[in-house]
């Protein structure tokens, strides 16, 4: 039997400087998301699009959502595989293709994880776990464009 796993946040608009949308240039396009029992982000639209560069914006959520759902994967089949990650960063990187007259999509994203490992031994492995990963990834299973990974992996 499938199981069923549901999510639930709160967005809250906080970008009325007065007159609401009475035009386009007339409001900022700051938000909060909450869910409950984790700290409000504070977030916005991306510059391009009038937004405040200090906050989060949706383009840089779904890379996140992405890149982390990609490293809690590889983490679990690195402990499965008895592969001893000691350290893992990465660099996400995504193409948000905007054409004249529509609302735009995203071409693909890339992940570049940077991986050290315990012994030189569990390179190969290392190196192979992110294919499988990638398969498992719900987010990235849920999207409609490459999520691509471009890996290094280096001893410890």
């Amino acid at each position: 039997m499938a199981q069923q796993h549901d999510y639930k946040i709160g967005i809250t608009w906080t970008g009325n400087t007065g007159t609401g949308t009475s035009a386009y240039a007339a409001y900022e396009r700051s938000y909060t998301v909450a869910a409950a029992g984790k700290q409000d982000m504070l977030c916005s639209a991306d510059t391009p699009f009038r937004g405040d560069a200090t906050r989060h914006n949706p383009e840089t959520m779904l890379l996140m959502a992405l890149s982390s759902c990609h490293m809690l994967w590889y983490l679990h089949l690195c402990a499965d595989a008895g592969v001893i990650v000691t350290s893992y960063k990465d660099e996400a990187t995504g193409t948000l293709v905007l054409p004249a007259g529509a609302s735009g999509h995203f071409k693909e994203v890339t992940l570049h994880p940077s991986v050290t490992v315990a012994e030189k031994w569990m390179l190969a492995k290392a190196n192979e776990l992110h294919k499988e990963a990638g398969k498992k990834c719900f987010i990235a299973n849920s999207v409609n464009f490459p999520v691509l990974h471009v890996s290094t992996c280096t001893v410890h």
